[in-house]
């Protein structure tokens, strides 16, 4: 791992911010999975002449469709109409996890993720095994019980959208980043869906560093089982890549080997993410477009592809088309930071990862990680 400087460390956190609500944003319009295949996400963007998709998704043909019909918030997330981010659980969560590290530090526990739950975030803006948590919380159960009981959702993709922040705050240091990424997910995940959310902070912390993408995605299966089914599919992906296959080849096989599973599974929405990060090759607007265009679970594949891109190029390497319309707000449902701006979190992002005691390996003022 190569070091990383402050001054770079805060272009690159802002740039996984920004990368976070960006393809969030993007892929919101048409998160249904069962509905928006991969097939008819293609088939709209090549109605609406957008192929390839280099902005955010185009509006809608006037007139009722049954063919193409976008989620209820699409009018607050399509290009041109966009004013500051749509409210979403894929940046509350972000949001969340950063007050958590701010209010109790790197030593939190899992019952203090429970509690600042309870005191943060809306119970209706919680879903599956967020919402079966929640329930368990408020009638006093207390972890691992939260994730295990009557949660038939313990392994879909709730944990792995909570684990930006980790990897923000633990730049380099993709262990790290897991570890506080597994205490966090075993409030209401089990099994894959616990891995999923520490192979994600590992993969942000080590597109601190890694040179290629393809690297921060070897460094982040070193911290998951090697025989988990969410490693062999990974790792089935870096294969297929590697012979040469194509995108949509490669998403097929994919598809195959893990149906069954549904859209929301962790397994194959890290399949589509990791395809979209590998055939993106590191430019933002391809990584970003790829992913969303895989299908699945749109809103936060393309959240967590955003945010890795964001890493590995900066901010400064994102095109003004994803940014600007952000107008550097984020609405959120978290109280106390709705209307926060984008360049207040990656400030506060900035001054945890700084802040961290050197002897768990993270920056000191001054002073590159290693």
């Amino acid at each position: 791992m190569t070091p990383v400087g402050v001054d770079d460390l805060a272009d690159r956190v802002r740039g996984g911010w920004l990368g976070r609500i960006a393809g969030n944003m993007l892929g919101k319009p048409v998160e249904r999975g069962d509905y928006w295949t991969r097939d008819r996400i293609d088939r709209y963007l090549r109605q609406a002449d957008a192929l390839p998709l280099t902005d955010y998704l185009p509006e809608p043909p006037a007139g009722p469709s049954e063919e193409f019909v976008l989620r209820p918030e699409w009018r607050r997330c399509v290009r041109g109409r966009i004013h500051g981010s749509c409210r979403d659980d894929d940046v509350d969560y972000a949001i969340l996890g950063l007050h958590l590290l701010e209010t109790h530090g790197f030593g939190f526990s899992t019952e203090q993720v429970g509690d600042l739950w309870l005191l943060r975030l809306p119970y209706l803006q919680t879903f599956t095994a967020e919402r079966a948590a929640y329930r368990n919380l408020a009638n006093g159960l207390k972890p691992p019980l939260t994730a295990t009981y009557d949660n038939p959702y313990q392994e879909w993709i709730g944990a792995l959208i909570r684990a930006d922040v980790h990897g923000w705050t633990s730049p380099g240091l993709p262990r790290r980043a897991a570890s506080l990424a597994r205490r966090d997910a075993v409030l209401s995940h089990t099994g894959n869906g616990v891995y999923g959310a520490m192979w994600a902070a590992a993969l942000v912390a080590a597109a601190f560093t890694a040179p290629t993408v393809r690297d921060a995605l070897e460094t982040a299966l070193t911290v998951i089982p090697a025989s988990s089914r969410l490693a062999r599919t990974v790792r089935r992906v870096m294969t297929l890549h590697e012979t040469g296959l194509g995108w949509e080849a490669t998403l097929d096989t994919l598809a195959e080997e893990t149906a069954g599973l549904g859209w929301i599974h962790t397994v194959p929405n890290a399949a589509v993410l990791t395809a979209g990060l590998l055939y993106g090759e590191g430019d933002f607007t391809r990584s970003i477009a790829l992913t969303v265009r895989g299908g699945l679970d749109t809103d936060s594949n393309g959240a967590t592809a955003g945010s890795v891109a964001g890493v590995l190029g900066g901010a400064a390497a994102i095109p003004p088309q994803w940014t600007v319309p952000l107008e550097d707000t984020v609405h959120s449902a978290v109280f106390g930071f709705d209307g926060v701006r984008i360049s207040e979190l990656a400030e506060r992002t900035v001054r945890l990862a700084v802040s961290a005691e050197p002897a768990a390996g993270a920056v000191t003022s001054g002073t590159p990680v290693r």
